[in-house]
């Protein structure tokens, strides 16, 4: 069996300020072409803002870390179940449930072609999540869709002079993020759990808007990118 190819799909793309509906129909029929040429393919969903708003209301009556990150996780689980039954309707053959391991997701491609999941547990994020599917299906790469073009030598929100980086290694992704865990609601351009995983890997991973599916599909295809490509060393 040819390897799967792994999708992180951030949250932000299914809330985000884009028109998420035609976003949507693109993201579709790029999966169906990747089912149509024989490939398959895992995508691995973040809570975005349902996630974000669930931990709010809660924060102030929780104070056990792990337990804001479960309410995370369910919010990954419902926009997976979205998207595995808007690929369902037009009759992919995609796995039937929302599996809650990646050893599990990795397991259904023995049946299906499209394998679709959130989170796991608490700890880390969907960034993580989709290295673990990788690695336990036999992926060589990652692909991380998200609201950002590049991964940026510092946070392009709060930093006028940040700079987009085209390619860097992983250590170098590594020393920009950090090697502790995110808090409950907190994000960064890519998970340091995630790059501390791709590291013990050897996974290379590609970074990039996902709001421009075009952008998807080139990484998907082996075209250059336009977004950030980070290698082993």
């Amino acid at each position: 069996m040819v390897a799967p190819t792994i999708i992180a799909l951030g949250g932000s793309l299914l809330y985000g300020d884009h028109d998420v509906k035609a976003w949507l129909g693109q993201l579709r029929q790029t999966i169906v072409h990747v089912e149509g040429n024989g490939r398959k393919i895992g995508l691995v969903v973040g809570g975005g803002k349902p996630a974000r708003e669930g931990i709010q209301l809660a924060k102030d009556l929780i104070s056990d870390r792990f337990r804001l990150d479960e309410i995370g996780i369910a919010a990954t689980r419902l926009n997976a179940t979205v998207l595995q039954t808007m690929l369902a309707e037009i009759g992919c053959n995609v796995a039937d449930v929302v599996p809650a391991t990646t050893d599990d997701a990795a397991s259904l491609f023995e049946q299906f072609d499209i394998v679709v999941m959130g989170g796991t547990k608490p700890g880390h994020t969907t960034d993580a999540v989709s290295v673990a599917f990788a690695r336990d299906a036999g992926s060589a790469h990652v692909i991380i869709a998200t609201n950002v073009s590049h991964v940026y030598t510092a946070d392009p929100r709060t930093n006028d002079d940040a700079k987009p980086l085209e390619i860097l290694t992983l250590k170098e992704l590594q020393d920009i993020t950090g090697k502790e865990a995110l808090q409950p609601g907190q994000s960064a351009a890519v998970d340091p759990i995630a790059v501390n995983w791709a590291i013990e890997c050897g996974l290379r991973i590609g970074v990039l808007d996902g709001r421009d599916i075009r952008r998807i599909e080139d990484a998907l295809e082996g075209r250059p990118f336009e977004g950030t490509l980070v290698q082993p060393e």
